[in-house]
């Protein structure tokens, strides 16, 4: 404990504050240098810009609020004016609280370091809404603690530093003038309030200059009124240059004279700081995202279009199919299978054109599917969670702001695939390894329909199973015990059917069997030989499914939910990073395979499907029947950082809800040139995307995600 201030100045309890805040400014420097190593891969290229040291001073700036806000407690516990305070064991105590609330804030950033390459951003406080049904969290940290050891250790170090530099404070109360004592504390309050309520709102550093011109006359005011008996003139002159300085320091925070900046700061503000939405992550820190996360109201409504008619005539959600009986498939089943990220990266077949010919990928299985599958050049993800795949996948809702299972209106009248084929006789269930209410799954499955979920519990009960020995430690079912039993009961369900099924193998901490050690090339990440388990499981799937009566008659969609792991450069691109596969296989033929030269998405996959199987009726869904959409006017959408991207007419449009940012061939993987102001159809594109935003952002403030005409 550091006693640098003399033990009879009444400011000296304001000094170690600015002290001790400015080691806290050091250690989040550190954490953030230490997130830019562990993962140098995705901003690599930033460094190779030169933009790194911009990115760096940028996260100063929010920094500041993050700080701020987490050491408000212990500023006030420090300058709080009453004289009884001044002693030994009352600042031990503030230490201690200093101490634990800046260990925490330190642990929480170096551990979203780790979590950044599985979502690409900052953690925000909706992770507790997406986890909180988890009970598993103690063995996934534990792992995580073996295998990145080094974290702990610069954490203890880190902390240990701070203990050894705290400066401590130390004033004999006895030897002060309570007057003098209580104008003094006061006056410490007062410009520390100002300081962190500026810092919090972001605005401290608005008008640095304000502060250098404060300096020199709180010096001169110092001069003048530090003699015991200042002559009139002195004192005059004294007070008048220590008014201008508190008012300069004052009015810095909030604009200075001429203007006020009083908005406070938000997590989209990163954005003008960076050049890629990804760099946001570098840029921000993750208290400052939790806490500026807390509470806020997910959509509202951006009045690009007044007219309501004019917003339906770009884009509407509402589909009315109009397919003539001879192109519909009625009484046909429908299998979906969602398999937990099964990035497109991975599958050799789906990569000649972005990887080339000598990829061969992780997946034989799927790679020999494709060759009697329907599938899609340009395929897209609509988020990078599990739980924004559900939405999108199975309600045709992408991932907008913030995961629609954990937003208020999560709770909007909706129908998804199993409500509408339900309206024309399907039975439905849903399927998944983990225990029953994980991730909030079986909650969303009834609100779209499902009439039944199977989940661990359900699984464990089969005694043509291995029940619980089939667990796999930490999440699910493994993957190829749970999905034979999955075909097995749908032998079981009245036809037709809709089934979908969301696999979890492929997941954190990446293990297999204990019979499979060594089968599945492990490649160059540890993802890789949980993909080759995931892919053999396929396998073993359809061989089970083979011999069941109801195989020929059941159209299969295979997706992912989001990716993971990137090993290349394309993948870990803005857009780059939401490559998914959107495979559709009918065994008896009548959907024909090979490339589609068109654009898919995770949204699409509902429209397709239910107008492809004779649903009749009105209905809400964001994405396009891919089977009747002109190749020209497929497109695709999703968002990362609160940037949008918008694919459509060869073209990746970024978009930050005011503007255009960015736009790049859709086959620039790298997105290395920018092609702003130099595409005809920009204007049009960034029309289009505004109408989607508006019209999604409308019907769920108004809780109109199903039709006027079918309720």
């Amino acid at each position: 404990m550091l006693k640098l201030f003399p033990a009879r100045s009444v400011m000296a309890p304001l000094m170690a504050v600015a002290a001790n805040i400015i080691l806290v400014f050091v250690v989040y420097s550190i954490a953030r240098v230490e997130y830019l190593l562990e993962n140098w891969s995705y901003f690599s290229q930033s460094v190779a810009d030169g933009r790194i040291w911009q990115l760096l001073r940028a996260g100063v700036v929010f920094d500041t609020p993050g700080i701020f806000y987490t050491n408000a407690l212990y500023v006030l516990l420090m300058l709080f004016p009453m004289h009884l305070k001044e002693r030994e064991g009352w600042y031990k105590g503030c230490k201690w609280v200093f101490i634990i609330i800046n260990s925490l804030t330190l642990v929480a950033n170096l551990a979203d370091s780790v979590y950044f390459s599985y979502t690409l951003k900052r953690t925000s406080w909706s992770v507790f809404g997406e986890f909180g049904n988890e009970t598993n969290f103690a063995k996934i940290a534990g792992v995580e603690l073996l295998g990145h050891w080094y974290l702990v250790l610069l954490a203890v170090v880190l902390i240990w530093g701070m203990w050894k530099l705290y400066v401590s404070p130390a004033m004999e109360i006895s030897r002060q003038s309570l007057v003098r004592y209580y104008i003094l504390s006061l006056l410490s309050l007062a410009v520390a309030g100002v300081t962190v309520v500026a810092g919090i709102r972001g605005g401290l550093f608005n008008h640095w200059y304000n502060y250098f011109a404060a300096f020199p006359l709180a010096y001169i005011c110092w001069r003048l009124l530090k003699t015991k008996k200042p002559s009139s003139r002195r004192k005059t002159a004294g007070i008048l240059c220590g008014a201008a300085a508190l008012a300069l320091i004052a009015t810095a925070p909030i604009g200075g004279w001429r203007h006020r900046d009083i908005r406070p700061i938000a997590i989209s503000n990163a954005n003008a700081y960076t050049s890629r939405p990804i760099e946001t992550a570098l840029v921000l820190n993750t208290p400052f995202s939790m806490i500026r996360s807390i509470g806020n109201v997910p959509f509202h409504d951006p009045h690009y279009f007044d007219d309501k008619a004019q917003l339906d005539a770009v884009f509407s959600p509402v589909h009315t199919p109009t397919l003539p009986d001879s192109l519909k498939k009625e009484g046909k089943n429908l299998c979906v299978i969602i398999i937990e990220s099964f990035g497109k990266e991975y599958i050799g077949a789906l990569n000649k054109d972005i990887l080339g010919e000598g990829y061969k990928g992780f997946t034989p299985f799927t790679d020999s599917l494709l060759q009697h599958s329907a599938w899609w050049k340009y395929s897209y993800d609509n988020g990078q969670k599990s739980i924004d795949g559900m939405p999108s996948i199975l309600a045709s809702i992408p991932k907008f702001v913030r995961p629609f299972i954990v937003t208020p209106q999560a709770v909007n009248k909706l129908k998804g695939i199993p409500a509408l084929l339900g309206e024309k006789g399907y039975s439905s269930a849903f399927f998944h390894g983990a225990r029953t209410g994980s991730m909030g799954f079986d909650g969303f499955a009834r609100s779209i329909g499902f009439q039944n979920y199977y989940g661990r519990e359900d699984f464990s009960k089969d005694p043509r199973f291995g029940g619980d020995k089939d667990f796999d430690g930490y999440w699910a079912i493994w993957d190829e015990p749970f999905m034979k039993w999955f075909a097995l009961k749908m032998t079981d369900m009245k036809q037709p059917f809709m089934t979908a099924i969301f696999t979890a193998s492929n997941h954190h901490p990446f293990r297999i069997p204990d019979e499979y050690a060594g089968k599945f090339p492990e490649g160059s990440m540890e993802i890789h030989k949980t993909v080759g388990y995931t892919d053999n499981a396929l396998r073993e799937f359809f061989a089970t499914a083979k011999r069941q009566p109801w195989y020929s008659n059941t159209v299969f969609i295979i997706t992912n939910d989001h990716t993971n792991m990137r090993g290349f450069d394309e993948y870990r691109s803005d857009i780059g990073s939401f490559y998914g596969p959107v495979i559709v296989f009918d065994p008896s033929g009548e959907i024909s395979p090979g490339e589609r030269e068109a654009i898919a998405q995770q949204i699409d996959i509902m429209p397709t499907m239910v107008n492809y199987l004779g649903y009749d009726k009105p209905y809400v869904a964001y994405g396009i029947d891919l089977f009747n959409t002109p190749a020209e006017d497929t497109w695709a959408v999703n968002n990362i950082n609160d940037i949008f991207q918008y694919v459509k007419y060869g073209y990746v449009l970024q978009f930050d809800g005011e503007k255009t940012t960015a736009i790049y061939s859709i086959d620039d993987h790298l997105m290395r040139n920018n092609l702003l102001g130099k595409v005809a159809q920009q204007q049009k594109m960034e029309t289009e995307l505004k109408a989607i935003l508006q019209s999604y952002m409308d019907r769920m403030l108004s809780d109109q995600l199903t039709a006027p005409d079918n309720p």
